[in-house]
């Protein structure tokens, strides 16, 4: 069986849809492996703001001291990862939620101590663990937070986490799941770009704002990762198109010639 994993991204998770739900259950009905990873941005900075914690990013990282990791671990690892397991719970689909501590599950080190405090890059996936609670139609609620070697805690960029884990279990499809239909361009949706061709819209200003750390995390995991296609897609709605296809823009290292 293949596996799609799907990285939902803080700004849309209030927003995924009951088709969003339903859409992942027919994946899943269709004989696909599932498996989530999400963000959670904006209730960080609104929980963080309510607790007079201050936090800034450095080169689009969150800067995580111990009092903002535990705020961090509390919203990711708590409200945030529940939220998703209950509804998809309310779909018919069985879900555990995780962070990348249970089993040792994403290991870490870290990225740089002194600029960036409790900020961790990823070293390896406990892929056997994520294989045994797909073998029992589970599907894995992953919230991205690391451990290193001894067990200090990390905060883990969540598109990142989300192209490890797709790497890691050799996934078929990593889908980012935002709050638009895709990458467009003079209003009409691409459905298909190769990486050159993102390099070129980023540069002429038609891939902007938070579209592009979603597209540069898609692009680094196509190039160092040996994933084949991976698709922007939006979450207000069904992942799939009438005739059972994903929609959104699909991005490959190269397009097949017909």
């Amino acid at each position: 069986m293949e596996t799609i994993v799907i990285k939902c991204g803080g700004s849309i998770l209030s927003e995924l849809s009951d088709s969003f739900f339903n859409s992942i259950k027919e994946l899943k009905n269709s004989g696909y492996n599932v498996v989530v990873v999400h963000g959670g941005g904006p209730e960080i900075a609104e929980t963080l703001s309510s607790l007079n914690l201050k936090s800034e990013f450095v080169n689009g990282l969150r800067k995580t001291t111990k009092e903002v990791l535990n705020v961090v671990e509390m919203v990711l690892s708590g409200t945030v990862n529940k939220k998703v397991v209950v509804e998809l719970g309310k779909a018919g689909i069985p879900a555990v939620g995780l962070s990348g501590c249970d089993a040792e599950l994403i290991k870490v080190k870290p990225v740089d101590l002194e600029k960036l405090g409790y900020v961790g890059e990823i070293v390896d996936v406990n892929v056997s663990f994520l294989e045994f609670l797909i073998s029992q139609n589970y599907v894995p609620v992953i919230s991205p937070i690391g451990i290193d070697e001894d067990f200090s805690k990390f905060n883990i960029n969540a598109d990142t986490a989300a192209a490890s884990v797709a790497i890691a279990l050799q996934a078929k499809h990593l889908l980012f799941i935002t709050d638009v239909d895709g990458i467009k361009k003079d209003g009409e949706v691409l459905p298909s770009l190769t990486t050159d061709s993102v390099l070129s819209l980023i540069d002429e200003g038609t891939i902007y704002g938070g579209m592009i750390p979603k597209v540069k995390a898609a692009l680094t995991a196509l190039n160092d990762g040996g994933l084949n296609e991976i698709t922007i897609i939006n979450g207000k709605s069904s992942l799939l198109s009438v005739d059972g296809s994903l929609k959104g823009t699909k991005i490959v290292k190269e397009l097949e010639v017909v």
